[in-house]
């Protein structure tokens, strides 16, 4: 079994975010995310977590720290609180001085907490647990908090929060009729554990859905109800990526490719996006991957549309290298600039292209249902490891939502939000243009329901105290930063806009731009 190298680039090591949480990017080289946990003193948190980014393979023996200064600055605390911070870890040998040079990552490091136990220490007072490779590396990545978040949100009253519908266009009244049709209806054969690749009815109306809606080619068979886009984006990762394979994924990327693979112990390569999306050209570069990830319908968060000859040219480069392409079809439903183009998958003649798709966006993520259409040739190993991890989906609400695309009204729904999204779109672009002028640049605003905002001088360590400006003035706004590997140096925001109305959209801009102003 290979070690896991380093994640290659276009750059460094990858970040996370969550809907409820803004991350802190710390100055090394790496780039790398420092997040404080909330428990004990600052100090505590800020020893903690670079602690973690060590062992955790982050940060690696040999890197140079930043400067007390810089990282005091960038987490919003004082100087001696890092101060002690890096006293510490040097005391314990995790970290060095070297004179006129810095602090850096120790050469050797010392055993992690967890090794004392097997070198004699009593088990009642061992503080870890004893996980195997794959859930040690799980913690590392992925911080406690992602899977321990709550409803609490933001107490603001423009929320540009992205990665959400507007819940207020919903059809629920329609939802809870066929609902509880379905729920007065339920056989005592259909309360008995069920298939796990999902209810026949569901894979029927869903094969139908997606020929008409996105052009894909499959038969019902062939899909896999999940929980969402990431239990497809785990499986593939478990099915097809061992320690130390390499794995092309969009530079920035969506965080939940990128804790997958780090969890795996992949060799992730980041090639970078532009306003075409995936640049291909730059695939010959990686050399012996296999697997790419990919978001060609609306590039998340950049928002760039993979143009058709590079789609082509993507799965050219997969027959060639006898590759598999994970198309994760976010916001295809969501264009409104130029033709439609068809799904990766329906271009495949190869069996190449792995397709998920998710009702969170166009319906609820509550609902927790997503699709991955399999390759014939994978789809038995895709079943296998299905039934492994998930006895499936809530059976009840399968076969409502089966009637509810079976009904017309998915695509009913689908029609009328994406008029009002239109609407809500302008309203933005039109605000922005008002409002900053030439002193913010969009990106990505021909699809999806989140745009990229780019903001002229001001540098990325500005967006903490900009965030904070804004929700003084009752403004919720987002860094870009969490998903890059190497985040630029200028300001970035992922403004969603799905949630708000027209009227409440140019009024959280103009509040925005008077939070600029406040900066200068």
């Amino acid at each position: 079994m290979r070690r896991p190298s380093r994640a290659r680039h276009a750059s460094g090591a990858d970040p996370m975010e969550t809907p409820h949480y803004a991350e802190l990017m710390v100055p090394v080289d790496p780039v790398l995310l420092v997040e404080l946990d909330g428990r004990g003193s600052l100090q505590q948190q800020t020893y903690r977590a670079l602690r973690a980014a060590i062992l955790g393979g982050r940060l690696r023996p040999g890197d140079r720290l930043a400067s007390t200064r810089d990282l005091a600055r960038e987490l919003g605390v004082a100087r001696n609180t890092v101060l002690q911070a890096y006293d510490r870890l040097i005391a314990e040998g995790y970290a060095a001085t070297r004179p006129a040079s810095g602090t850096f990552v120790a050469t050797t490091l010392p055993p992690p907490p967890r090794a004392a136990a097997r070198r004699g220490r009593p088990a009642a007072i061992e503080t870890a647990p004893r996980l195997s490779t794959f859930g040690q590396r799980t913690v590392e990545t992925i911080p406690a908090r992602y899977a321990t978040w709550s409803l609490r949100r933001e107490a603001v009253s423009y929320d540009f929060r992205y990665g959400e519908p507007a819940y207020g266009d919903l059809p629920l009244a329609t939802w809870a009729r066929l609902l509880g049709r379905r729920a007065r209806r339920l056989s005592v054969r259909r309360l008995a554990y069920q298939p796990p690749g999902g209810a026949p009815e569901l894979r029927a109306a869903l094969a139908g859905y997606l020929a008409r809606a996105r052009g894909v080619v499959c038969t019902p068979e062939q899909i896999l109800i999940v929980r969402g886009s990431q239990q497809a984006i785990d499986l593939t990762t478990r099915l097809l990526v061992d320690p130390g394979d390499p794995v092309v994924l969009e530079e920035p990327h969506y965080t939940g490719f990128s804790f997958c693979l780090r969890a795996a112990g992949a060799d992730v390569a980041y090639v970078p996006v532009d306003e075409h999306g995936l640049r291909v050209e730059e695939l010959d570069r990686v050399h012996a991957a296999r697997l790419a990830f990919v978001t060609p319908s609306h590039q998340y968060p950049a928002g760039g549309v993979l143009s058709l000859p590079r789609r082509l040219a993507l799965l050219g480069w997969a027959h060639a290298r006898s590759a598999y392409v994970f198309e994760d079809d976010y916001d295809g439903e969501f264009r409104f600039e130029g033709h439609p183009l068809e799904c990766l998958q329906a271009l495949d003649r190869d069996g190449r292209v792995l397709y998920a798709g998710t009702a969170s966006k166009i319906f609820f993520p509550a609902l927790r249902i997503g699709w991955l259409v399999a390759p014939p040739a994978l789809l038995g190993a895709f079943q296998s490891a299905h039934a492994l991890a998930d006895t499936g989906t809530p059976t009840l609400e399968q076969l409502a939502f089966a009637d509810f695309i079976a009904g017309g009204h998915l695509e009913r729904h689908v029609r009328r939000i994406r008029v009002r999204h239109a609407a809500r779109r302008r309203a933005l672009l039109d605000a922005v243009a008002d409002e900053l002028g030439e002193r913010a640049r969009v990106s990505g605003a021909s699809a999806g329901l989140h745009v990229l905002l780019r903001l002229d001088g001001l540098s990325r360590r500005d967006v903490p105290r900009l965030r904070a400006a804004c929700r003084e003035r009752g403004v919720g706004v987002y860094p870009a930063s969490p998903f890059y590997a190497r985040p630029p140096a200028h300001a970035e925001l992922l403004l969603g806009y799905g949630g708000l109305g027209e009227r409440a959209i140019r009024e959280g801009i103009r509040r925005l731009a008077q939070a600029i102003e406040s900066l200068r």
